[in-house]
């Protein structure tokens, strides 16, 4: 019922906004969104048809342009880009903060980006071109310069000033920071410590010089870890020399977390990471994010069929082998695929390293003979049954083998792509599946061969 009153209102305020940009009210089309949040007026501005979502987007006030701006996906920030006058993109721009101006301008097209950056005032410009040099998806290009920071030698009245001067421009407050005159980080303090403390006090008598910072040159997903682990809502960035050049806010961190975890679900299903949202992603793009892996995994398949086809005696001499085949590989599959999303997802988040293979593998090996055991089990009932003892004994023995191996391959092969620095979820449930058929195969007749007495 909530989500049927939310998209009843929903459609209610776009029908009244519709009217009045139709009889040109820009007064009471900003007294109506005054109050809305800021994601909430993005919503609103997709379900608009072009020429009034050019209009409604230039009535609403600077600050709030701005905002709405960031919450808008990159295909639509490009799309009203080409909409706006140069004067409006410079304005839009320069109330944009840094980390998501840097956020756009590494999004678009490049000739879109250079003809942005002309508009840039000399001060933007310079901002934007040292986020930009650094690599990609690396925590310089995320961060931004608007902090607070303070000497350790002022007195905390000295500081407050400061921070009260400096806080409208600043990302937060929540956090001040201490660097000495050539700008190296000393420590990273609460704004409680200065409000509480003292005002003749000096800066350093509430320091404690223990902070959580990270490099520029690190990755993203480094960033998301560190805040996760120590559970902090700004994090510093430093220089190789320690020199504080920028902070990163939960917001941003949040988004980095949504977009790797989306790049990873995308990958363990053997397709390419989408850009884009899959509403707004076309046919041509989506064809081509899914096909390289699916033609790659015919060919890997193809190793199946051979491997068949080489046993063509055995199955011929006891058919009901063919019951089971695809029981045995389907088995070994989803025990690959168990492991490999465990692992996947234990690097992901720094909970193993790649040094933790020989140790994990022992720990596998003995789940996956324990599962392997249980399940030969419950198969050699359903072989007997069917074909007899014989048979069944076969079923069990290959049950036992593809689960251990499909086990082994997929706990195996995110920690090889890892050290093939790969992202370790290449290591997809179908590429698994096809290695673990392949081999299930081979086993499976190979014994029945050997077992059966097959010539």
């Amino acid at each position: 019922m909530t989500d049927l009153r939310g998209a009843m209102g929903n459609r209610l305020e776009t029908t009244s906004l519709q009217e009045l940009l139709a009889q040109k009210q820009w007064t009471q089309i900003r007294e109506l969104v005054a109050d809305w949040p800021a994601t909430e007026i993005a919503d609103l501005l997709n379900e608009l048809d072009k020429a009034e979502r050019v209009v409604f987007f230039r009535v609403l006030p600077r600050h709030l342009a701005s905002e709405v701006f960031a919450y808008l996906s990159s295909e639509q920030q490009n799309q009203l880009l080409k909409d706006l006058t140069d004067e409006e993109t410079r304005q839009l721009l320069a109330n944009l903060s840094p980390d998501d101006r840097t956020m756009l301008l590494e999004e678009l097209p490049g000739r879109v980006s250079q003809r942005l950056l002309n508009l840039l005032s000399p001060e933007d410009l310079a901002e934007a071109r040292t986020l930009l040099g650094y690599p990609e998806d690396s925590v310089g290009r995320l961060m931004t310069p608007d902090y607070v920071a303070v000497r350790r030698d002022w007195t905390l009245a000295q500081a407050l000033a400061h921070i009260r001067m400096r806080a409208r421009d600043s990302e937060t407050i929540n956090v001040i920071y201490v660097v000495d005159r050539d700008w190296k980080l000393l420590d990273a303090l609460e704004l409680r410590r200065f409000i509480f403390g003292e005002p003749d006090a000096t800066v350093e008598s509430i320091m404690d010089y223990t902070f959580v910072a990270i490099s520029a040159f690190a990755d993203q997903e480094e960033a998301v870890r560190v805040m996760q682990r120590y559970d902090l809502d700004v994090l510093p960035v430093v220089d190789s020399d320690g020199v504080l050049v920028g902070i990163i806010t939960a917001d941003d961190v949040l988004d980095v977390a949504q977009e790797e975890a989306t790049e990873d679900f995308h990958r363990t299903a053997a397709v390419s990471p989408l850009n884009v949202s899959y509403r707004e992603i076309g046919v041509r793009m989506l064809y081509r994010k899914r096909i390289g892996w699916l033609l790659a995994l015919v060919f890997v398949n193809i190793f199946s069929g051979a491997a068949i086809a080489a046993f063509e005696d055995t199955i011929a001499a006891v058919v009901a082998l063919v019951f089971f085949l695809p029981l045995l590989i389907d088995s070994s599959g989803n025990a690959g695929s168990q492991s490999s999303t465990l692992m996947v997802r234990a690097l992901a988040v720094g909970d193993v390293r790649i040094g933790d293979w020989g140790r994990l593998l022992g720990k596998e090996l003995v789940v996956a003979l324990l599962l392997g055991v249980t399940m030969a089990t419950a198969v050699w009932f359903v072989g007997f049954f069917r074909a007899g003892s014989q048979v069944a004994t076969v079923v069990a023995l290959t049950m036992l083998l593809v689960v251990l191996m499909g086990s082994i391959i997929g706990m195996s092969l995110p920690f090889i792509f890892s050290k093939l620095k790969l992202d370790p979820a290449t290591a997809s449930a179908p590429l698994i599946t096809s290695l673990s058929d392949i081999l299930g195969v081979l086993i499976y007749f190979s014994l029945a061969t050997w077992l059966l007495g097959v010539k």
